[in-house]
Order: structure tokens, then C-alpha cells, then sequence
């Protein structure tokens, strides 16, 4: 089992940057692909991006060339960074670890349900 724990978040003024970590621990991050997703307030938690082992990825539209995410083994963590943020990304952001294969499509691994373990979360607020 791994756990996993996010940093990072903060508040930020439109147009600022955040670079969030999520640093997992118990078992190598290497061997899982990640996902990271978002909840703002009154809404659903939604797909931001998912890393495979070999460090393919997928990105949400909603990131728009925006956001990059990565991965560091030696370090055990991964790396969500956000560029260009919008009042529209506040929200609380995790990290999740999927024990499965990496999908053929972005849809396919958008879903929560593949994901085994998730972190807390990180606030991320981004004032106007």
C-alpha cells in the first residue's frame, strides 16, 4: 500500500504560479501510474492529468498547455506545475495512484474508479 501526501497549494493572484508535490511513501511511486484531479467548492472532483510508469501522459482540456506534471523516482514524487492560473482552478487538489495498467485513451484513465489510493489534498486558491 502507498501513501500518499500532497504540498504545494496556497494562494496565488490570476496569472501566478504553483508547482504542487505529491510525495509517496511505503511503496516506489515508480511502479503506479498517477493522476492528479481537483474539486472546487459545490462542484464534482474532475480529471487534471495521469503520468504512466514510463512517463506517457494525459492532460484535461481544462489545462489548455497550462500545466505540466511529472514524475521523480529517486525522489518519490510527483509533480503537478501550474502556469497561467485562473480564478477558475481554486480548489482542493489530490494525487491518486492507479495499480492497473496505463489506458489506451484519456477517457479510460480519467476515471476515478481506477484509482486505488488517494492523498488528502492540497488547497490551491487563485484571487482575481
Amino acid at each position: 500500500q502507498v501513501q500518499l501526501v500532497e504540498s504545494g497549494g496556497g494562494l496565488v493572484q490570476a496569472g501566478g504560479s504553483l508547482r504542487l508535490s505529491c510525495a509517496a511513501s511505503g511503496r516506489a511511486v515508480s511502479a503506479y501510474v498517477m493522476g492528479w484531479f481537483r474539486q472546487a467548492p459545490g462542484k464534482e472532483r474532475e480529471f487534471v492529468a495521469a503520468i504512466s510508469t514510463r512517463n506517457s501522459l494525459y492532460y484535461a482540456d481544462l489545462t489548455k498547455g497550462r500545466f505540466t506534471m511529472s514524475r521523480d523516482n529517486a525522489k518519490n514524487t510527483v509533480y503537478l506545475q501550474m502556469n497561467s492560473l485562473k480564478p477558475e482552478d481554486t480548489a482542493v487538489y489530490y494525487c491518486a495512484a492507479d495499480r492497473g495498467s496505463w489506458a489506451s485513451n484519456a477517457a479510460s484513465q480519467s476515471r476515478q474508479s481506477r484509482y486505488d489510493y488517494w492523498g488528502q489534498g492540497t488547497q490551491v486558491t487563485v484571487s482575481s
